[in-house]
């Protein structure tokens, strides 16, 4: 609590206030008004001191504190509150992550133990999505959506404010389940991509009205383009067009295996698998887009990868901050948690009490 400056100086006149209490008081002791004259006065001693001749000294308090309460209210105090509010130039993030049946190689490893490329792709993602302890510190900013890719393109999550949401869909994205849906759709999942960012201009809400300055797209994959309808580089081309920006990302190392499972015996061994990553194409996207191309051959390089484009892609935050003020006076506060009335409805009451009981039962005759 503060009191507006200058007013502060009226509460020099509680300085005054034990004067008047005392001459309040002064003026209602035996003697000091009117009198009836009476032969002896034996009797009113026998009789004693009734409850309302001890308590007359609560007339002249009331006024007293209805004095200073009134004081205190023309001093003006007052509660703040700070407040903060953030303003961040908006940036979309189109996460485009390959699910075809080579992410299952386990040439990856996840604290500290083999796992698959998808395992650590998932751990990644999520870690720049909500951020960790680390290099990442998250985007909670930016509106983000997630597609994921094998024979056909999925668009897992939409682009949104609730990454909550977005991280729910990531854990739950698997590798394809059938063989005739291990291909990789490169081409159409970067079209979808594009799509979906280009569709935020007939959204202006999602943004509460904010205006997306940055459209990007993070696109990793471990193989080459080998099913779908749309080439990779048009669907760049498309890209460009609308002034959307595409990191790619290439995973995987040359000498990796795949767990397979004998159908008659169900043992499982592993593989080796063949590598089949397209360089030369996802380097055209990258460029073609004024984006980047990155390679990555375990778990540490993707982790830094994700880090390198969260700090390309940083938003602009603007802070304001504000300082909210509450007069006591005539609006109601609430101080350690507990709701008080303003206090100049305090005065009256208190002015109210002391006429109605020194006009009754605590009067004074005079």
């Amino acid at each position: 609590m503060s009191f507006h400056d200058p007013s502060v100086w009226w509460l020099l006149g509680l300085l005054l206030l034990p004067v008047l209490w005392w001459r309040w008081a002064l003026a209602r002791r035996p003697g000091r008004g009117a009198g009836v004259s009476y032969s002896s006065l034996e009797p009113l001693r026998e009789a004693g001191v009734s409850w309302a001749v001890r308590l007359r000294w609560i007339v002249p308090a009331l006024r007293t504190l209805a004095l200073a309460v009134l004081v205190v209210c023309v001093a003006r105090p007052r509660t703040q509150q700070e407040h903060a509010r953030a303003f961040t130039e908006g940036i979309a993030i189109q996460l485009v992550v390959d699910r075809s049946g080579s992410m299952l190689a386990e040439d990856f490893e996840l604290d500290r133990r083999r796992a698959t490329r998808l395992q650590v792709v998932k751990s990644v993602v999520e870690a720049f999505v909500s951020g960790d302890d680390d290099d990442l510190p998250g985007r909670p900013d930016d509106l983000l959506g997630l597609i994921s890719f094998a024979t056909y393109a999925d668009s897992v999550c939409p682009l949104t404010l609730d990454h909550g949401h977005l991280v729910d869909a990531l854990r739950q994205t698997e590798v394809a389940p059938n063989e005739e849906d291990r291909a990789t759709a490169l081409g159409d999942a970067v079209a979808l991509g594009v799509e979906r960012l280009h569709g935020l201009e007939r959204r202006p809400d999602l943004r509460g009205g904010t205006p997306v300055e940055s459209k990007v797209m993070i696109l990793l994959t471990d193989g080459e383009s080998n099913a779908g309808d749309i080439d990779p580089l048009t669907a760049a081309e498309m890209a460009r067009e609308f002034g959307i920006r595409i990191y790619t990302i290439g995973a995987g190392t040359e000498n990796a295996t795949i767990p397979v499972t004998d159908p008659r015996t169900g043992r499982v061994y592993r593989q080796a698998m063949r590598a089949s990553l397209d360089e030369d194409t996802l380097e055209e996207i990258a460029e073609l887009t004024d984006g980047q191309y990155f390679r990555a051959t375990d778990g540490r390089s993707l982790a830094a990868i994700y880090a390198q484009i969260d700090e390309l892609e940083r938003t602009e935050v603007e802070q304001q901050r504000y300082t909210e003020y509450k007069e006591m006076s005539l609006d109601s506060v609430t101080l350690a948690g507990v709701r008080m009335p303003p206090l100049l409805p305090v005065v009256f009451a208190l002015l109210a009490l002391e006429l109605l009981l020194g006009s009754t039962r605590l009067r004074v005759l005079r």
